[in-house]
Formats: C-alpha cells, sequence, structure tokens
C-alpha cells in the first residue's frame, strides 16, 4: 500500500458512497486508475466489505450492551462450541475470544429488555457451558468508531 491507497482508504472509511469520480479526483488520479486501484484493494482483502452504518436507536436497537462470558471449561471445542452459538445470535454484534479472566466478550444491540432476558435464557444459560456472566448497559458512548487508522 502506498500513499494514495491509504488516502483513498481513509475517504472511502468516511463515506464509501462517493463516487469514483470524485475519489480520483480527490486523490489526484484519473477516474480509471482510481477504479483499478479500488478494485485491488477488495481483490487483496485489504477492504473487506462496504456497509451502511445505521443509527442504532433509529433502527429501533437503542440499547447497546456488553456482556463478558465465564465458561465452565476452556479448551478450543468449548470455546468454540459457544462462539458458534453466540454468533447465529441476531442480537450479538461482535463476539469476541479473549484473554484474561473471562472468556468471551459480546457486545448486543437491543431492541429493549425483554429482548436482552430472552438472550439470557437461550445463549447464556448454564446447558451453554456458561459458568457465570457480567452484563454492563451502555449508558452513553463517548467513541464508536468503525475507521481504521492507516
Amino acid at each position: 500500500m502506498d500513499r494514495i491507497d491509504r488516502k483513498l482508504l481513509t475517504l472511502m472509511q468516511r463515506d464509501a458512497s462517493r463516487t469514483n469520480v470524485d475519489l480520483a479526483d480527490e486523490v489526484g488520479l484519473s477516474p480509471s486508475s482510481c477504479l483499478r486501484r479500488v478494485q485491488r484493494l477488495r481483490r487483496s482483502g485489504v477492504i473487506d466489505r462496504i456497509v451502511a452504518i445505521l443509527n442504532p436507536a433509529r433502527a429501533g436497537r437503542a440499547i447497546k450492551a456488553l456482556v463478558t462470558v465465564e465458561l465452565k471449561q476452556h479448551g478450543e471445542q468449548q470455546m468454540r462450541r459457544f462462539i458458534d452459538l453466540a454468533s447465529a445470535e441476531e442480537t450479538v454484534s461482535h463476539a469476541y475470544m479473549v484473554t484474561g479472566e473471562t472468556d468471551v466478550v459480546l457486545m448486543l444491540r437491543l431492541r429493549d429488555m425483554e429482548e436482552f432476558d430472552a438472550l439470557c435464557k437461550r445463549l447464556l444459560r448454564d446447558s451453554n457451558g456458561v459458568a457465570r456472566f457480567f452484563t454492563m448497559i451502555v449508558i452513553r458512548t463517548a467513541k464508536d468508531e468503525t475507521a481504521i487508522p492507516l
């Protein structure tokens, strides 16, 4: 990646709906050269996907919760099984296997507390290998950035 690739990626992370002509003008390339660069960045996997980032409250998912999960057993098979179950849940937006005192961290986007209660009954019960879990409801978001610094 060179300086122009990084600039293109920075611009696209801010607003991927910009036209190719607009991007080309901003980085000082012809539209065809710009398009080839973006296509190369997609083929190489640097650009993983292009998505719309929704306003969670306006999309009906105003409650954000972080859940730390400790499993009864810490083997790869048990971790993978739980992560697969969590990843299949619609309300789980992020699922991470982590180091430290906990095994898994989940980020949830919820409509209401009834939805959270139903998720707890389905996913966080003892039969799924969960020893304990702790939930933090986000009161205010100080930073919620999707862009990766380049």
